[in-house]
C-alpha cells in the first residue's frame, strides 16, 4: 500500500496548462533548474497578480548584488521563518541555505537557534537586527544601526536585512494560513 503525497495547500492549485503564459514559463524554468516544482509557486499561481508581485519583491531582494551574500539572505529567512513557526519557509530555504552556503548543519542551527549557531559575530548581528524587525520593529533605534556598521554593515544593508525579515513574515504568514508543506524534495537537498 502506498502513501499518497498530501495537498500541497488548502487550496486547490491550478493545472499548468490553466495558468497564464509567463507564470507558466517561469514554473518550468524552475522545475528544469531543480527538477522539481516547489508548492509555493503552484500554490501562487491560483492569483496570478499576487504570483507576479510577490516573485518580482522577492527576485528585487534575494537576487540582487549588494553588501549581503545569498547565503546570509537566506539565513535572515530561515531565522525570521523558525520565529513565526512557518515550517514551509525553513524547511525550503533551509536547503537553499545549506546549498548557498555550502554547510550541511547551517540551517539546522539557525532554525533551532541562530545564537548557538556556528556562525560569524558579522552575521550574528545581522540576524540579531533581522530579528528585532520581526518581533518588535517599532524599537528599531539609532544603536541597532551602530551594531551593523560595527560589522561593516552599511545602511543599504540594514534596509535589506529589514525587508528581508519584513518580505518574508508576510510569506510566513501566508504559507501558514494556507497550510502551504514544503516538497519532500527540500529534505535531502544540500546534506551530503
Amino acid at each position: 500500500m502506498s502513501e499518497t503525497q498530501p495537498p500541497a495547500s488548502r487550496y486547490p492549485v491550478p493545472q499548468l496548462s490553466e495558468m497564464p503564459d509567463d507564470i507558466r514559463e517561469r514554473i518550468l524554468a524552475v522545475q528544469e533548474k531543480s527538477g522539481f516544482i516547489p508548492n509555493v509557486f503552484l500554490m501562487l499561481a491560483r492569483r496570478p497578480d499576487e504570483f507576479r508581485a510577490f516573485f518580482a519583491y522577492h527576485d528585487a531582494l534575494m537576487d540582487k548584488d549588494s553588501g549581503l551574500t545569498k547565503a546570509e539572505r537566506e539565513m535572515i529567512v530561515v531565522a525570521t521563518s523558525s520565529l513565526n513557526q512557518c515550517q514551509y519557509c525553513v524547511v525550503a530555504h533551509g536547503a537553499i541555505l545549506r546549498i548557498r552556503a555550502k554547510n550541511p548543519l547551517i540551517a539546522d542551527q539557525v532554525a533551532a537557534n541562530y545564537r548557538k549557531a556556528d556562525i560569524t559575530p558579522r552575521q550574528r548581528a545581522m540576524l540579531d537586527f533581522a530579528i528585532k524587525v520581526s518581533l518588535e520593529a517599532q524599537q528599531v533605534e539609532e544603536r541597532d544601526f551602530e551594531a551593523l556598521h560595527a560589522h561593516g554593515f552599511t545602511d543599504e544593508d540594514a534596509w535589506d536585512i529589514a525587508a528581508i525579515a519584513a518580505f518574508f513574515a508576510l510569506s510566513n504568514r501566508i504559507a501558514n494560513a494556507t497550510s502551504l508543506r514544503p516538497n519532500t524534495e527540500f529534505y535531502a537537498l544540500g546534506r551530503g
